[in-house]
């Protein structure tokens, strides 16, 4: 009975436009009165669920990712991309897919990576006769690799939510192929759109300026490798890298890019700070939640139900997927993480799934439900960038969803693309 009333009030909460924060904490405290319990261990939970160390890097990639968008790396990486891709019809769809790539491998961020691609490409990408909703949909759906490629911040949380002691070096190994892999699948079928539209080919830059352009992008996306091979070279915990990609990004916009000023820091320190504690709040409302659910032994009755319907390996992490797709378009992902890990987790275990490979299968899944109304947080930023609406924006979406669904049906059920690369 509590737990029914639980979700639904949680469910109403939401529907009726709560932020996801305040609607966690205030359905738990609905059960809590329901339970007798004291509503001080709620806040305790709360508090317990932030008081992670391992979340203080969280934060620290956040700020380096807000100092490197203010550094113009973006418009960096954008040039980088315009010459690698951008003599191929609809070239510009692959350069924002190309730059979206590189820009996650260094932000970790799909909100940041929508909003600094978006803002320079998708302008372009209609000046050069691009539709609007198409430059959206590929902008929204590229800036989810960031999400997959390393470092991402989700993974740490994924880390940190898991009952088992899990590498972060080894999940930030894993996202490589499987971001690789959803990037060429869209270009592919920016490919496809393009011919069929007619959309314009681009004009190679020359390999002289693509050389320069590709070296003048370099110190930033040493970010990313210093990162994770500083990682895996035992260096540095995962902690300690972020802080040192803050210092890195410091150094490289300061004294060689010359791009980051007292106003732009100001602005970097403004935006994470207010990211951050959005974040954090969200975690520690549904570490809350999550201890509620734990306590009226949903993760057992949800293992047993999956099992109790089939014993099938297959239908088992096609159950899982459809549920974490579902989810993910009602809830942001860091409390759905916090929430489904303690869930999932242990039934996929069962059937022999490596907790590093179902990480990566969460990260894409989830990522999928943020450009997926009604709860689209990626797909609402880029199109108040775009300056379309949302229903516009989602008549001309469905190719990538397909793109992006295959992909994760192929890291799901070949996990060789996930553990090919980890030690």
């Amino acid at each position: 009975m509590e737990l029914i009333v639980l979700l639904l009030s949680l469910l109403g909460l939401l529907a009726i436009r709560v932020p996801v924060a305040f609607a966690l904490l205030i359905s738990s405290m609905i059960v809590f009165a329901l339970l007798g319990l004291n509503p001080l261990i709620a806040v305790q939970r709360l508090s317990a669920g932030i008081d992670v160390f391992t979340l203080m890097a969280i934060p620290f990639f956040i700020f380096a990712g807000d100092l490197m968008t203010q550094t113009g790396i973006a418009a960096r990486l954008i040039k980088v991309a315009e010459g690698m891709f951008g003599r191929v019809r609809g070239g510009l769809g692959h350069v924002n897919v190309g730059a979206s790539m590189l820009f996650g491998a260094i932000s970790g961020s799909a909100v940041a990576s929508v909003s600094a691609i978006g803002s320079t490409m998708i302008p372009i990408m209609e000046e050069k006769g691009y539709d609007r909703s198409f430059a959206v949909n590929v902008t929204s759906s590229a800036a989810i690799l960031g999400l997959i490629i390393p470092p991402s911040h989700n993974m740490i949380i994924y880390a940190a939510a898991a009952a088992v002691s899990i590498s972060i070096g080894d999940l930030f190994i894993a996202g490589i192929l499987p971001g690789i892999l959803c990037g060429l699948a869209l270009m592919f079928t920016i490919s496809v759109i393009a011919r069929r539209k007619g959309y314009p080919k681009g004009i190679f830059p020359g390999f002289r300026a693509l050389l320069y352009s590709a070296i003048s992008a370099i110190p930033g996306l040493l970010t990313a490798v210093i990162i994770v091979v500083g990682i895996l070279g035992g260096v540095f915990t995962p902690t300690e890298s972020s802080a040192v990609a803050i210092v890195y990004t410091l150094i490289i916009g300061i004294f060689f890019y010359r791009t980051l000023g007292l106003k732009e820091f100001k602005t970097a320190v403004v935006n994470s700070a207010r990211t951050t504690a959005l974040i954090m709040l969200i975690i520690g409302a549904a570490a809350a939640f999550g201890w509620l659910l734990a306590l009226l032994e949903a993760p057992t009755m949800m293992s047993d139900l999956i099992l109790g319907l089939t014993e099938s390996p297959f239908l088992i992490l096609l159950m899982v997927l459809a549920c974490l797709l579902v989810l993910g378009t009602f809830m942001d992902m860091a409390p759905l993480i916090i929430i489904v890990t303690p869930i999932f987790l242990p039934v996929v275990q069962t059937i022999g799934v490596d907790p590093v490979h179902f990480g990566v299968i969460m990260m894409l899944a989830l990522g999928i439900g943020t450009i997926t109304p009604p709860v689209g947080t990626v797909l609402f930023v880029g199109s108040a960038v775009g300056k379309i609406s949302v229903e516009e924006t989602i008549k001309t979406m469905w190719p990538f969803y397909i793109a992006l669904i295959i992909c994760l049906l192929l890291v799901t059920y070949v996990p060789a693309i996930s553990l090919f690369l980890v030690p």
